[in-house]
């Protein structure tokens, strides 16, 4: 449960105001179809998540408990930098002519591919035995950060302080990380 958890809320942060979330909310402005877009969402996030997890069960089996603390804290130093620091502009995938659920499936798994959420997510399944709850919660927490973007569009950014949260969120993430990395060098 611990697994599940971490990564569901993990995620949920990391995603809050981040390029998937933007991404879903331009696309349902675009087809003005929700349903197509949270199917190639799920499914994109769904194979994402398997794959973080799958990977992170694999470093499990290879490394000790020190060095996966130490991976842990540096997916979480990384994340963090990530959300306090300038970012490229969205790609909104204009040119791309594939129909809602096909664009948004291939967009945000090309997206996703390699974020900060992925690395987080195989550093908690890396620290534990229980890689799909890891996946469950992972994927469940982008789906919880972007499927109200798809629903709301751009009210969303009115009604929550994304740039706060994204702030907030990146330090904590950044206080996390540093504890956790100095604890794995035996400093604290």
């Amino acid at each position: 449960m611990d697994a599940f958890l971490t990564s569901l809320f993990a995620l949920l942060l990391a995603e809050i105001g981040d390029r998937p979330q933007i991404l879903c909310a331009a696309l349902a402005i675009r087809y003005g179809r929700v349903a197509p877009i949270i199917w190639g969402l799920g499914l994109a996030t769904l194979l994402n998540c398997l794959i973080s997890a799958l990977g992170g069960s694999v470093v499990n089996d290879w490394i000790s408990e020190e060095p996966l603390r130490l991976f842990y804290a540096l997916s979480l130093l990384f994340a963090g930098i990530g959300m306090v620091a300038w970012r490229r502009p969205v790609d909104l995938l204009e040119r791309w002519t594939l129909g809602p659920f096909w664009t948004s499936f291939l967009g945000l798994f090309i997206l996703q591919f390699g974020d900060k959420g992925q690395f987080i997510l195989a550093a908690t399944a890396a620290r534990t035995d229980a890689w799909a709850f890891a996946a469950a919660g992972g994927w469940i927490g982008v789906m919880v950060a972007c499927v109200p973007a798809l629903i709301l569009h751009e009210k969303l950014a009115e009604m929550l302080p994304m740039k706060v949260i994204r702030n907030t969120g990146g330090a904590l993430f950044l206080i996390i990380g540093t504890v956790m990395a100095l604890s794995a060098w035996g400093i604290v």
